[in-house]
């Protein structure tokens, strides 16, 4: 991939062979964002699992002391008395088969997280083939399946992320914005990394943290030195 002279003089900033310590690392994310606008930072962590064995699956959420900095669309399934409870609590779309109906002929996709009570798990089901590859289905491992929808929406609103494995055995997660400062991004960031240290499988073996990088939406990435994690 070709660079343009603004990124290479951004990257030039950063030795790609040191591994820095997390408020190094944070502190280069912010000089490297030149962005016009408010870059994410993401944090982007390699583990010494395989993905492919269900034994080794490490899929959790946390909610971020600080919040994301993005405003979160939560659409809820549920009916009853569960869908008043989730209007009140902030949900931006409530319903059942007209969600379903709206999403599979309109192919519609105007939220960013899906929650569900378990009653209504037969209807989300049917639409498994189109919100799973976005990475929407409820899962009550992240809490999104659940009777108490008015807390998910809550948890979900104050900044709670869902982190899972992609294909590469990577996980990659938004810990926050430039905009927030280096102590409120090592305190999501820390918080993420103690989650995901947690989740470890007692199938996994030899090391498993085997890489943690940071970056802004439009920067280099920065390696951290993983081993402060373990």
């Amino acid at each position: 991939m070709k660079r343009g002279k603004k990124y290479k003089e951004i990257a030039s900033l950063v030795d790609k062979l040191n591994l820095y310590d997390t408020v190094e690392a944070l502190d280069l994310v912010q000089k490297t964002a030149r962005a016009k606008f408010d870059e994410t930072v993401e944090a982007h962590i390699k583990l010494g699992v395989d993905s492919r064995h269900a034994d080794q699956q490490v899929r959790g959420a946390v909610v971020l002391p600080h919040g994301t900095g993005k405003k979160v669309r939560v659409l809820v399934f549920a009916k009853g008395d569960k869908a008043k409870e989730a209007e009140d609590a902030g949900a931006d779309y409530v319903g059942a088969e007209d969600l379903m109906n709206k999403i599979q002929k309109e192919n519609w996709f105007e939220f960013d997280v899906v929650v569900a009570t378990p009653d209504m798990m037969g209807v989300v089901g049917r639409l498994g083939r189109v919100l799973g590859p976005k990475g929407l289905m409820p899962n009550p491992k992240a809490g999104t399946v659940t009777m108490d929808v008015a807390k998910a929406i809550s948890d979900i609103k104050a900044g709670k992320i869902e982190y899972r494995l992609d294909k590469t055995n990577i996980i990659h997660c938004p810990i926050g914005k430039v905009s927030f400062g280096t102590e409120k991004l090592a305190d999501n960031f820390k918080t993420l990394m103690d989650a995901i240290v947690k989740a470890k499988p007692s199938a996994a073996k030899g090391q498993y943290l085997r890489s943690v990088v940071v970056a802004s939406t439009m920067g280099p990435g920065i390696k951290v030195n993983q081993q402060k994690f373990m």
